[in-house]
């Protein structure tokens, strides 16, 4: 209660109206309206609508595999999708490249107080959409509305849970020489769409975002029994992050093609004009996959018959220890160190 003169009110208001209150967020009257009338009709299910305090979840025979994540992005809207699709696909790629069938997500918002309701609706909406493509179930969540100031606009945190399906991949620490490796899409679309986007760039089209599942990339490639190294979705840092990681794991180089990179017109003339490498910018829907000497190939052609990675390509190979981690051969033919990214060149990408 606060006094003014003596006439005492409640900083707590009776009704929301169109905007996101701090009462939204203590577990009250606003609480149970939110969700009755914003989460549930969205994002309900038989698992989600009994609103318990844990999620009852089904008899799973085998392993799970369990992930989490934040995503922080800025604007929340941009070409290609939404911080929702983001957070859905974001969450079930690192499981599908862990060789996991997502089955459920858990979804945690924390909004900043005045977000209209018609924004978060929107974003509601996408995330629902995203569950239905992804196939997952969001199966328990949390919201907290907190100052204006304290967050921006909307950040969400997720959780993870999938089957392991036998066989996963053995993953980096079993790289040999000769081993190929491939990018399944165009790098760095995600975050060009991004800083585009948020600077006001003006571009024509505009760069849009690779945001999307790459269960189905995944989901191809085990029915086919092809032997899969390592997989990993290339998203903060980059190709050249999981190149770093994995070359960090196995005594060995990798090895990439400049002239073998997949790079749109638009990638490469705004990474050209602020002098960025595409192989250092995040993609939301690309992941890089390691495969055993003359497997490249046809890895590349099964991905192919797929809008996921209609643009798949051999991007480079596994090779003997060098002083260097990751190398590239620029045009001339020479190989170059490949640095790896220190931080972010582009803030908030995710």
């Amino acid at each position: 209660m606060t006094a003014a003169g003596n006439q005492y009110s409640c900083p707590i208001p009776e009704a929301a109206g169109e905007r996101v209150t701090l009462a939204h967020g203590e577990g009250g009257r606003l609480t149970r309206k939110l969700i009755a009338e914003h989460l549930l009709p969205a994002l309900g299910n038989q698992i989600l609508s009994s609103l318990g305090d844990a999620a009852a979840l089904p008899n799973v025979a085998g392993p799970l595999a369990f992930t989490t994540d934040s995503f922080v992005v800025s604007p929340l809207f941009f070409p290609g999708g939404d911080i929702g699709t983001l957070a859905v696909y974001g969450t079930i790629n690192d499981l599908a490249v862990s060789g996991a069938r997502p089955r459920w997500i858990s979804l945690s918002l924390i909004i900043e107080e005045g977000l209209p309701l018609a924004v978060l609706d929107r974003i509601l909406q996408s995330i629902a959409m995203a569950a239905k493509v992804a196939q997952v179930e969001v199966v328990t969540g949390d919201t907290k509305v907190v100052p204006q100031g304290a967050v921006d606009k909307l950040f969400i945190n997720t959780a993870g849970i999938g089957e392991i399906v036998a066989p996963a991949p053995p993953g980096p620490a079993s790289l040999e020489v000769g081993d190929e490796l491939i990018v399944t899409g165009p790098l760095g679309r995600h975050g060009i769409a991004i800083l585009a986007s948020r600077e006001n760039m003006g571009f024509e089209p505009p760069p849009h975002s690779d945001c999307a599942p790459l269960t189905p990339a995944v989901s191809i490639l085990r029915e086919a029994k092809y032997p899969i190294r390592a997989m990993r979705d290339a998203t903060r840092g980059g190709v050249a992050a999981v190149l770093h990681e994995w070359a960090s794991q196995a005594p060995v180089t990798m090895q990439i093609d400049e002239a073998m990179l997949p790079v749109t017109a638009e990638v490469r003339g705004v990474c050209e004009l602020l002098g960025l490498d595409p192989l250092h910018i995040a993609n939301e829907g690309v992941m890089v996959i390691a495969v055993p000497a003359g497997w490249g190939r046809q890895v590349v052609s099964l991905l192919r018959t797929l809008e996921v990675a209609a643009q798949a390509a051999v991007i480079g190979q596994v090779i003997s220890q060098k002083i260097a981690p990751v190398v590239v051969r620029r045009a001339l033919g020479t190989d170059q160190p490949l640095d790896e990214p220190l931080g972010a060149p582009l803030p908030r990408i995710c």
